[in-house]
Formats: structure tokens, C-alpha cells, sequence
């Protein structure tokens, strides 16, 4: 079809979450003649892979999760056995080899395949990205497997796996093409995985694995290899502390149950070098606190390092679009760039990097573009988590934050527990629960948790916070007994008062 024009009102670039819920809102809601264009579907990204899904269903949330719940399991066999469970005739561990907790103790621990995991786990991929596709046809979305440039601010020219081109029209063109995993350029490098191929490794190796890096990523995987491997588990960072821009007392659970599960933690240590000797076989240079030099034999170092905006390819610089600091395409309010016409949402415009986020854009856009409503999208009290192991979850500010924002005080409520289901199996590990509100509105800013569950909890919080709950709400709240849950409204005596320093009033907000 190379050159014929084909004309729509929207051409969307991306088939991830953003990508994908604007296409289909502007298609069924308004009526509106839609083109969306993806990569062709792999595991592990590229100039020349993708998928409808986006990362969060191929390569991130969605396959990220199935693998925590299945490394779950290691720690979940050994508090059965506080409940009376036992499991004869198996070996200790993912490989036999003793080193799990709990190996050696007389009662052995089923054995974990995870190549019989990467298949289940792919299969469900698979599935879910052939969903996609589907949602999009099924709204009447054409749906174009290719690369997708832009040759002016209302034309995109389409660039087939076979090789042929085809050339779109349209009033609006939506650019939503998520972000990628990055590396640390240090020597060796390139022997380094990220998270993209950690999600699709066919075996694990059989020796110790280092993941460099602090944020979600990395304490994701430093669980999940724990669970999964027999052998020692590094997490390596620069900081002092996993998880910067979480609330400081969370960011200390979380590095504390780290090390209490089994995984050796390196803070304020700077990777330098990978040096490779073979198969499964290197040596990782650092730098340690003191600044002297040190090595760390492994079989398998991940860079869980960051990510960037995927822009390459994309012709931005045909029409004028210009990128910031960050690489990222800036955005108005509404999400129009400065080129009349284009449009950017999700992990492309470095905003907030969230599934739910990119939804929450995706909608705003379509609403702006086609219903005559130019709609901002909300950033207040979006709820996150941490899949780390227990994991984290946080709506609101942190205490951190709230004492920069606000004038007046703040009052910080702090629980620490240890969970009913430990009492009898004999895990020493507490949960956390954090309350942050401001005392002169009563208003509660932020809510925090580190324990199981905390994901689910939370997300019921973030409506309350939403409709602009106060502390006296909470309390007037009956709880459900017994859970965990009842703790954020039971909390009744407050750990600390901090004066605030800022001059907001969230009564205003």
C-alpha cells in the first residue's frame, strides 16, 4: 500500500496501557476512526519487539507478579510446618543444595523448578497479549503490527516486519511508546542482564546472583531470586537506603526484611567493573563504603538501574518535537506536546510511571481530543506499591513530604506488630503501619505499610484519602477483627509531632 493514504482521526503509536485504553475510549466513546500501531510481540524488548500489552503485561507488572507469587511459596513451606504441615521425601530448596533456611532441619522443603515456572508464566503472557490485540479490534481499533514514525505533525508512516510501508493521516497522533530498562555504563557491562531478559531466563544459574540497584525493580528480584535459588542472593547500591522517595521509616523495614530473609545487602557500595571468566563465571568489582576496592565472585549480575523513555525511531525530531533533561517528551496539563496535534501519555513523558497512571491519561486524552472537554489528569493520592517481599504499599504523602508541603504540624501514628499468622510458625518479621496527618485540619495525608497484604489494604485507603478522610474518621471506623487492616483505625496514640515547615493547607488542595 506504499503511497496511498489512509486517513483516521487518531493514530496512536504504542499499544501498551496508555496506549491502548485511549485508543479504545476514542474509538467506542466517541466514534472516533482509530489506527494503532505496535512492534511485533517478544518477551524481551527491542528496536524491533513489543507487543500489545505493552511492558507491564510482557515484560514488567503483570509477569514481574506471577513470579512473586511463586517465590512466595519458599518462605510460605516453612511456615507450614508451625501449622503442623510437613513435606517428606523432597529435597531443601529450588536445588537440594541446603542452603535455604530451614535445610537441614529434618524436614526437607519441595524442590522448585523455574523452568517449569517461565513456562506457566509465558503461556499466561502469551495469552494476555493476544487479549489485547482483541480489546482493540473488538472496539473497532485497526490494529497495525509495525514501527510507527512520524513524517509530519498528521502523518505516520508504518514500517511492516516484512518490509512494506503504508503512510496514516490523522487530526491527532498519540504517542505512547513506554519507557526501557537501562544499564550503568560501567566496563563489562554488556555481561549484565536487566529486567526484561531476568523475566524470560529459561534456568536460573548455578551460583550466586548480584542485582545492582535500590528501586522497585531490583528488591522485586532480590526476592524473587531468594525465594527461588538455592544459591546466595546480593543487592548492591549506592545509597545508604533501598527505595529513595518512600517514606523513611518503610525504606528501612523494607532493607531490614531484605537481610532478614536472606539476602545479602550492600549499601553505599559502587559497582565499577564485570569482568567475565566463562559460563556463569564473573567477577563483580565495587568500590565499598571506605571507598576500597572489592570483588564479589557470581554467576549472574542484573542491572535494576533505571529505565528511559523509549523515543528512538519515532521521527520526533521531523516535527519539532523536543525532549527534556530526562529524555522524556514534554507535556501540557493535558497531555498535547508543543507541536499542534501530537500527543504523549505514560512512561514516555517521565510523569508518574504507573500502569494505572497511563490509564488514568489514556482516558484524559481521549476526553480532550474528542469530547470537547479538555480534562486534566489527577496525580493527587495515587496509591503505589512495592512488590518486595513482604511488600509495601503508600498512598499520599510521605512524613517526609508532608513536612515540607504543609504549615502547621504534623502527627505521625507508627504500629509495629508482629502478624498472627507468625505467632505459632516462628517467622520474626513485623509489619509496619504508618499514619501521617495534618493537626490542624485533621486531615490524613498520608498512609503507609510494610506486611502482607499491604498492596490490598492500601488500595481501599486511597479512596478514603481521596474524599479527604480525617483522622477522626478513621477512628470512628469499626474494624474488621482479626486483621492487620484494623490497625489504620485503631491507631490512637500518636508516636511523634513535627512541625511542618511548608505553607499549604490541604483543606485547599
Amino acid at each position: 500500500m506504499a503511497g496511498t493514504e489512509e486517513q483516521f482521526d487518531l493514530v496512536t503509536i504504542g499499544a501498551g496501557s496508555g496506549g491502548v485504553r485511549a485508543s479504545r475510549f476514542a474509538a467506542t466513546l466517541y466514534g472516533a476512526k482509530v489506527a494503532c500501531v505496535e512492534l511485533p510481540f517478544g518477551l524481551v524488548a527491542s528496536e524491533s519487539v513489543g507487543g500489545a500489552g505493552g511492558t507491564c503485561v510482557i515484560r514488567g507488572c503483570v509477569p514481574k507478579k506471577l513470579l512473586v507469587y511463586g517465590a512466595a511459596f519458599a518462605q510460605e513451606f516453612e511456615d507450614a510446618r508451625g501449622f503442623g504441615w510437613s513435606f517428606p521425601g523432597a529435597g531443601a530448596g529450588a536445588e537440594a543444595d541446603g542452603d535455604k533456611e530451614g535445610a537441614g532441619s529434618g524436614a526437607a522443603a519441595p524442590k522448585h523448578d523455574w523452568s517449569s515456572l517461565m513456562k506457566f508464566k509465558d503461556k499466561e503472557i502469551q495469552r494476555l497479549n493476544g487479549m489485547y490485540g482483541n480489546i482493540l479490534k473488538g472496539a473497532g481499533v485497526t490494529f497495525l503490527e509495525g514501527r510507527g514514525a512520524l513524517l509530519d505533525p498528521s502523518t505516520v508512516q508504518v514500517t511492516a516486519p516484512d518490509g512494506s510501508k503504508r503512510t496514516l493521516r490523522a487530526k491527532h497522533i498519540l504517542i505512547a511508546t513506554g519507557g526501557v530498562a537501562t544499564k550503568i555504563p560501567i566496563p563489562g557491562a554488556e555481561h549484565a542482564i536487566i529486567s526484561d531478559e531476568a523475566l524470560a531466563l529459561p534456568s536460573l544459574p548455578p551460583g550466586p546472583i548480584v542485582v545492582l540497584g535500590a528501586g522497585y525493580i531490583a528488591t522485586e528480584f532480590a526476592g524473587i531470586f531468594r525465594g527461588c535459588h538455592s544459591h546466595p542472593v546480593h543487592i548492591m547500591f549506592r545509597g545508604d537506603k533501598v527505595l529513595r522517595g518512600f517514606d523513611e521509616e518503610c525504606r528501612e523495614q523494607v532493607q531490614d526484611n531484605l537481610g532478614k530473609r536472606g539476602v545479602k545487602v550492600h549499601a553505599r557500595c559502587t559497582p565499577t567493573r564485570i569482568e567475565q571468566h566463562g559460563t556463569h563465571s564473573y567477577t563483580l568489582h565495587y568500590t565499598d563504603p571506605s571507598g576500597a576496592p572489592q570483588q564479589l565472585a557470581c554467576a549472574l549480575v542484573m542491572m535494576a538501574t533505571g529505565r528511559k523513555p523509549r523515543v528512538e525511531g519515532l521521527g520526533l525530531e521531523l516535527v519539532g518535537v523536543q525532549l527534556d533533561g530526562s529524555g522524556a517528551i514534554p507535556v501540557d496539563e493535558f497531555s498535547r506536546t508543543r507541536v499542534p496535534g501530537v500527543w504523549a501519555v505514560g512512561d514516555v513523558t517521565n510523569r508518574i510511571n504507573l500502569t494505572p497512571v497511563a490509564l488514568m491519561e489514556g482516558m484524559a486524552f481521549a476526553r480532550s481530543a474528542f469530547g470537547d472537554q479538555l480534562t486534566k489528569p489527577d496525580y493527587r493520592h495515587v496509591a503505589s506499591a512495592v512488590f518486595c517481599q513482604p511488600p509495601l504499599a503508600t498512598v499520599g504523602y510521605t512524613e517526609e513530604q508532608a513536612v515540607k508541603e504543609f504549615s502547621g504540624n504534623i502527627d505521625v501514628y507508627v504500629s509495629r506488630f508482629r502478624p498472627m499468622k507468625y505467632t505459632i510458625c516462628g517467622r520474626e518479621e513485623r509489619t509496619l503501619m504508618k499514619l501521617v496527618v495534618h493537626v490542624e485540619s485533621d486531615i490524613v495525608l498520608g498512609c503507609h505499610m510494610v506486611g502482607p497484604d499491604a498492596p490490598e489494604i492500601l488500595q481501599g485507603l486511597a479512596v478514603a484519602l481521596k474524599c479527604g478522610a480525617t483522622k477522626a474518621q478513621f477512628d470512628a471506623t469499626v474494624g474488621i477483627h482479626p486483621t492487620a487492616a484494623e490497625e489504620f483505625v485503631t491507631m490512637r496514640t500518636k508516636t511523634r509531632r513535627v512541625p511542618a515547615t511548608g505553607s499549604s493547607n490541604p483543606s485547599k488542595l
